[in-house]
C-alpha cells in the first residue's frame, strides 16, 4: 500500500549539505545497493556531454527519465558521478517511510518528499527554487510512478512543466538566464541468457498456484499462461467468477470494476477518464476522510480496502496490450513481467538476472518562461513525450529476441 495512512503528511526538506553526496560516490555505496537489492550490476553513459555542456553555462537543470524499476534514482547516480556534480530529487512520500535507514539515506542523498495524494505547495517551491537558483540539477520523473514495463511510456504529468516555466520565469528576471530539460532514457538490458532463472522463477509460481506439475511449454507460453491464472483469481476475487476474452478485455473490465466500485462507495464523481487520474483521485479521497472526518474502526478497515483495489487497478493499468503478443518479445520484457507477477505475489521480485543499465541524455530543450498556451497540450510536455517515446523505442531493440526454447 503506497498511500500512508498512519500519520498526516509532512514535507521532508532536501539535505543541502554536499559532503553526503560526496561520500556515498566515493565509496561506490549505491554500486553495492543496486547490485544486492535491484540486480543492476553495470552501466554506461550516453551523450553525457549534453549534460556537461549545461552545467558549464550554469543553466538550471531538469533531468525528466522514465521510470520504469525502483532502482532508477540510484541508476542516475552513476552520470552525476561521471559529472561530478550532486543532485536533488522529487521522491514519494512513501520512500521516506520505508524504514528510518532509508530514510536517512534518500534524504542525504539529494531527494525530498512529494505528496501525490493532494496538494503540496512546498514541493513545488522546493523544485521551483532549486531550478531558479541552479544550485544542483534536479529529476522529477515526469510518469509519477513507476511500473516494469521499460519498453512504453505511460502518460506523462503536467506537473513537471509547470515548475520547469515556473522556474524559468524567475531565473529569466532575477539572474538573465535560463532553464534546461534533458530528456532520460533508462533502459535496462540482460547480461546474459535468462532461460535457467526464467524456467526456475515460473516453476516456483506455478507450484503457488497448486500445479503440482507444470504443463511445460515454451518460456512466452509459460509466461502467458500465469498471467492469466494470476488474473482469474482476481476476477474471482471481484467479480465472482472468471469472464471471457482475451487478456487486455478481461483487464479493462476488472479495472474499471474496481474503480467504478469504489468512486461509488466514496460517493466520487468521475470527471476524468484517464484511469492514472482517477486512481490518484481515489487515494486523494481516502487520505482526506482518513485525516479530516476521524473514521471509526469499520470504515478505516473499507478505506484500506479502498487502497488496495485503487492499487490494483493501478498495477493492472501498468500491462500494456500486446507486450508478450507480438513479435517484438525480448528476454527484457520476460523478466519484467515474471518480477512484476512476484511483486504481486509476494511484494517482492527475485534480482538473481544481473542487469546492465543504459543511461541515454538527450539534448537540451530549452524551457519558456512564458505560460503554457491554454485549451491545448502544453508543446513543451510535447516535445518531452517525443523525445523520450523515441528513445525509448530505438534501445528496446538492443534487447535479446527471444528465442524459440526447447519444452520444460
Amino acid at each position: 500500500m503506497t498511500v500512508i495512512l498512519d500519520r498526516p503528511y509532512q514535507f521532508v526538506p532536501p539535505c543541502r549539505n554536499n559532503l553526503w553526496p560526496a561520500f556515498i560516490q566515493q565509496f561506490r555505496i549505491v554500486d553495492r545497493y543496486l547490485r544486492k537489492k535491484e540486480g543492476v550490476v553495470s552501466y554506461e553513459c550516453r551523450n553525457l556531454d549534453v549534460f556537461r555542456d549545461s552545467l558549464a553555462r550554469g543553466d538550471g537543470i531538469l533531468l525528466a527519465p522514465n521510470h520504469c524499476r525502483y532502482a532508477d534514482p540510484l541508476v542516475l547516480g552513476w552520470p552525476a558521478r561521471h559529472a561530478k556534480t550532486p543532485v536533488y530529487a522529487m521522491a514519494s512520500w512513501h520512500l521516506f517511510n520505508d524504514g528510518w535507514l532509508d530514510a536517512f539515506a534518500i534524504r542525504r542523498m539529494g531527494a525530498f518528499s512529494i505528496f501525490r495524494e493532494g496538494s503540496d505547495r512546498k514541493a513545488l517551491d522546493t523544485a521551483i527554487e532549486i531550478l531558479t537558483e541552479a544550485e544542483r540539477p534536479l529529476i522529477v520523473f515526469p510518469e509519477g510512478t513507476t511500473n516494469r514495463t521499460n519498453d512504453v511510456l505511460k502518460p506523462l504529468l503536467d506537473g513537471v512543466t509547470f515548475m520547469a516555466r515556473a522556474a524559468a520565469r524567475r531565473r529569466e528576471k532575477h539572474y538573465g538566464s535560463k532553464v534546461v530539460m534533458h530528456p532520460i532514457a533508462i533502459k535496462y538490458l540482460c547480461k546474459h541468457r535468462i532461460d535457467s532463472w526464467a524456467n526456475q522463477q515460473l516453476s516456483v509460481i506455478e507450484s503457488h498456484l497448486g500445479w503440482t506439475k507444470s504443463l511445460g511449454g515454451s518460456i512466452l507460453g509459460r509466461t502467458i499462461r500465469v498471467a492469466e491464472a494470476l488474473l482469474a483469481l482476481r476476477e474471482v476475487q471481484y467479480l465472482g467468477c472468471t469472464r471471457e476474452g482475451n487478456l487486455s478485455e478481461r483487464r479493462d473490465r476488472l479495472i474499471q470494476h474496481l474503480l467504478s466500485e469504489t468512486e461509488s462507495r466514496l460517493k466520487m464523481s468521475v470527471g476524468n477518464e484517464d484511469l492514472r487520474a482517477r486512481v490518484r483521485a481515489i487515494r486523494t479521497k481516502v487520505s482526506s476522510i482518513w485525516f479530516s472526518e476521524n473514521p471509526d474502526e469499520q470504515e478505516k478497515l473499507r478505506l484500506k480496502n479502498d487502497i488496495v483495489a485503487a492499487d490494483l487497478a493501478q498495477e493492472l493499468v501498468s500491462y500494456p496490450n500486446c507486450y508478450l503478443e507480438s513479435d517484438d518479445v525480448t528476454d527484457s520484457r520476460i523478466v519484467e513481467t515474471i518480477q512484476r507477477m512476484q511483486e504481486s505475489l509476494w511484494g517482492k521480485a527475485d534480482v538473481g538476472i544481473e542487469l546492465h543499465a543504459v543511461i541515454e541524455f538527450d539534448s537540451a530543450i530549452p524551457v519558456p518562461a512564458a505560460k503554457a498556451p491554454r485549451g491545448v497540450e502544453d508543446p513543451l510536455l510535447v516535445e518531452l513525450r517525443d523525445r523520450l517515446s523515441s528513445m525509448i523505442g530505438r534501445l528496446s531493440k538492443e534487447a535479446r529476441p527471444l528465442e524459440a526454447e526447447s519444452a520444460t
